[in-house]
């Protein structure tokens, strides 16, 4: 029997095993979470919203590991915000201890799962579950370059008034201000994007996609995305499960791609059934490089600095 695990019942752990469910990718969805009755009871609410919805998924919802055992696919949500007040540090250490703890328990009973991390920072949490699993690193890798990616395609079909569907695109790097669009592989049924919209107008994009979670926290003040960041992850998650071999911009374990190694890079990945199949390499021109340059740099330090955390615990 098919099984998929979400670990962290919050926004977007909650709305991805909703999503999960209403695609019917597993027969079953495992929903974890340290808050007593949360994850139960918003998994009785998406099973009760089954004969609605037409779909068999079952949904468990639980404060331990024991029912995740066998998991297919375990994706990793559960982490804590940035509050006013926070450093970045303060939450690097909080979300270091929050995944090592989750992922040394749920890894064991599971030992052949591909795992997905979607805790923020995305690129140190990542390191952080490969090293707290033992997985090969083709089982574990991240979300950030599918949602970022999104946003990217969204405000380029706005600013043109054509369909999502018809806008091609790959944004590459860290998931933050140091993320990669490039413009120059972004195409709109085919047309290359410098020739239907004046530079000044893509940067202005580009940008806007570097804000596009900051933008969404300004406007709800005490939260931050969650439908677009679960479906970037269901849609790994789907790939996995159905073997798609999809190429999706992905956090993953560099191994000289790129002439780069020992560092998660959000990079062009070929996903199927045993995770990432292959890492897919693009010819970049001197600016580009340059913008991936300093974005590998940033996406480095967060990687050290998990390290770094991981060894003061042992």
């Amino acid at each position: 029997m098919s099984k998929i695990t979400v670990i962290g019942a919050g926004n977007v752990g909650a709305t991805c095993a909703q999503r999960l469910a209403e695609k019917q990718i597993a027969e079953t969805v495992v929903l974890v979470d340290i808050v007593e009755g949360t994850p139960q009871g918003k998994a009785l609410d998406m099973w009760e919203t089954a004969p609605i919805e037409g779909y068999d998924t079952r949904m468990i919802g639980t404060n331990g590991y024991a029912e995740t055992a066998g998991s297919d696919v375990i994706i990793m949500t559960a982490g804590l915000a940035r509050k006013p007040g926070m450093s970045r540090d303060d939450l690097l250490k909080m979300n270091t201890e929050i995944v090592w703890g989750c992922i040394r328990q749920a890894a064991p009973l599971s030992p052949d799962a591909v795992l997905i991390v979607v805790s923020n920072p995305l690129d140190a949490m990542t390191y952080v579950a490969l090293k707290a699993s033992q997985f090969p690193h083709k089982r574990v890798f991240g979300m950030a370059g599918i949602l970022d990616t999104a946003r990217y395609r969204s405000f380029i079909a706005l600013a043109l008034n054509v369909s999502v569907k018809d806008v091609q695109a790959m944004v590459l790097g860290g998931h933050g201000d140091t993320m990669v669009p490039l413009p120059r592989y972004t195409t709109v049924g085919g047309i290359p994007l410098p020739e239907l919209m004046p530079a000044a107008q893509i940067e202005a994009i580009v940008q806007r996609t570097r804000d596009g979670g900051a933008e969404i926290v300004k406007y709800l003040k005490t939260g931050s995305a969650y439908y677009a960041p679960s479906a970037a992850a269901v849609e790994m998650a789907d790939s996995v499960m159905h073997n798609r071999n999809r190429i999706l911009p992905c956090a993953s374990w560099l191994t000289g791609e790129f002439g780069e190694k020992d560092v998660y890079m959000g990079v062009p990945t070929m996903i199927d059934r045993t995770g990432v199949a292959r890492i897919l390499e693009m010819p970049l021109n001197e600016s580009e490089r340059a913008l991936f340059n300093a974005s590998l740099v940033a996406c480095r330090k967060n990687v050290a600095e998990a390290e770094a955390l991981l060894a003061s615990m042992a």
